[in-house]
């Protein structure tokens, strides 16, 4: 996988319709019971860990669907945080990102009108929770890369296609 992308992804294609390719996964996936839930939707699939094993770091596989120029589907899978996990990140970023921008540009003004900057005082701590983010998520996905390898195998027996993820 790789290092710097926060959402691994692969493309397959199968020479199907999406319709057809959505049953024969839904089905094939279905059949590995207690390993992944699999929630089929038009369009698109969710494969989850099943929720005895699922920990707030646990991965889910999402699978689009599109028709391809072939008269086949494109399938683009996506691995990602739960969206309640995924969510808090985004929320979490959007605030303290906001907070460090405006207590940056706050302070360089303070700074540079020759008052004491008071305002670079909330940037650093601020910048210093933003790495902190950053290395939370990184330590999430390495704690759910066994199970983001299992959804993986799991769709690979399904179509009979080894697939690399970017």
């Amino acid at each position: 996988m790789s290092d710097i992308g926060l959402r691994p992804t692969f493309i397959d294609s199968l020479p199907m319709n999406p319709e057809e390719v959505r049953e024969l996964l839904t089905t094939r996936i279905r059949e590995h019971g207690a390993d992944c839930d699999c929630k089929s939707f038009s369009g698109y699939l969710a494969l989850r860990i099943p929720e005895n094993h699922r920990r707030f770091y646990s991965p889910r596989l999402i699978l689009s669907l599109e028709p391809d120029d072939l008269e086949g589907t494109r399938i683009t899978g996506t691995f990602g945080p739960n969206a309640n996990m995924w969510s808090a990140f985004l929320y979490a970023y959007l605030a303290t990102s906001s907070i460090a921008l405006f207590s940056g540009i706050l302070g360089f003004c303070q700074w540079k009108i020759n008052i004491t900057p008071w305002g670079l005082w909330i940037f650093a701590p601020a910048a210093i929770a933003l790495v902190a983010l950053y290395l939370a998520g990184r330590i999430g996905r390495t704690l759910g890369e066994a199970q983001t390898k299992k959804l993986r195998s799991i769709y690979q027996s399904a179509t009979g296609h080894v697939v690399e993820v970017h």
